[in-house]
């Protein structure tokens, strides 16, 4: 009996001495929790509004806050939507229709001329989820081409239309179709004039037209937009009008998915701006994102790596926007300014356009 009473008060004994210890465990996975809650709660979000030559001596104090008011219009547009609740790719579509509706930007309203004086709007959009995409090529009555790009990935089996038969599926959806005449801006009109009259003077010597700085600076423009929403989900965007005098349909980086525009949720999305063949040839936003999973690197280092480096060494320039699945951002570019802002979760706004 005397056995059996230690016994049990030993058992007792033991139970009192877990109790603390289970308590500590339930108060460390409420902690647990509540730190995952704040993390998948994180938003975020980081537009471009094109990369190049863009140098202070060379901007009016007028101009460059008539820019630094547009990206933050945009900017707070797909703040407020994640803010809210909403998902990153109504974020990333909104945002980008900001921008394509303003004569400032080579994208939309402001697109830039092709040789034969016409305009030609790439866009494309990419679901971080999913990993589902759409994107349109050379269209040139879609008021709003990125609109049309998410149409593609949404209700269509495809992920790249062009020209008429992308037309043809934008009536089918019943989005917003302009006149031609629509996208007609002077400014855009006097560079192309400028632009070919260099190659005319230039004819001769192919290599100086090459660098030719007008020249040069035609292969620019774009807008771009990545976020992350409160369910950790990514979505990128990039709409353009191309390069200035482009000839035989040219299509660049900005709706090819991987070189204009990626994303994915187990590392980042990307939105690039700058020289796209060069970006086509290097996979820029993919090779963000493959960088990121293959050698566990962080989002700046991978920017960094693929813009500074990698890019660079194959003759290319411009840069990229990008968020990561922590919020985390970066603004990337081997140009003298880019047009770029960004937000995080706290409402921190910050604006840039030149090299820093």
């Amino acid at each position: 009996m005397k056995r059996a009473l230690i016994f049990f008060s030993f058992v007792l004994f033991l139970a009192c001495k877990e109790q603390p210890k289970e308590a500590a465990e339930t108060s460390v996975s409420k902690n647990e929790n509540t730190r995952t809650e704040q993390v998948e709660n994180t938003f975020g979000i980081v537009i471009h509004g094109g990369a190049g030559t863009i140098l202070k001596k060379n901007m009016t104090p007028e101009k460059e806050a008539e820019y630094k008011a547009k990206l933050e219009e945009a900017i707070r547009v797909g703040h407020t939507i994640l803010k809210n609740g909403g998902t990153s790719l109504e974020a990333v579509e909104k945002t980008i229709n900001i921008l394509e509706d303003s004569p400032l930007f080579n994208a939309g309203k402001g697109a830039v001329f092709t040789s034969e004086g016409s305009n030609e709007l790439d866009a494309s959009i990419m679901d971080g989820s999913t990993l589902n995409a759409g994107a349109v090529a050379g269209v040139k009555t879609v008021k709003n081409p990125i609109n049309l790009a998410k149409e593609v990935m949404l209700n269509s089996p495809h992920v790249l239309l062009s020209g008429s038969g992308a037309e043809q599926f934008a009536k089918t959806q019943h989005l917003e179709l302009v006149d031609p005449s629509y996208f007609f801006t002077e400014n855009r009109m006097k560079a192309l004039e400028r632009v070919k009259e260099k190659e005319k003077n230039k004819e001769a010597n192919q290599t100086t037209a090459f660098y030719d700085p007008v020249i040069r600076n035609a292969k620019f423009g774009t807008v771009g937009c990545a976020a992350l929403d409160k369910n950790g989900n990514l979505a990128a965007g990039t709409s353009t009008g191309g390069m200035t005098n482009k000839k035989w349909n040219r299509i660049g980086d900005s709706p090819i998915i991987g070189a204009g525009t990626y994303a994915n949720n187990a590392t980042c999305a990307v939105s690039s701006t700058g020289w796209g063949e060069y970006f086509i040839r290097g996979m820029v936003a993919h090779d963000i994102s493959a960088m990121m999973e293959y050698k566990g690197i962080s989002l700046k280092e991978a920017t960094s790596e693929v813009i500074q480096k990698k890019l660079t060494a194959l003759g290319g320039t411009g840069g990229i926007v990008a968020i990561d699945r922590n919020g985390n951002v970066s603004m990337e570019f081997n140009t003298e300014g880019m047009y770029r802002a960004t937000m995080n979760a706290d409402g921190q706004l910050t604006i840039g356009i030149y090299k820093e």
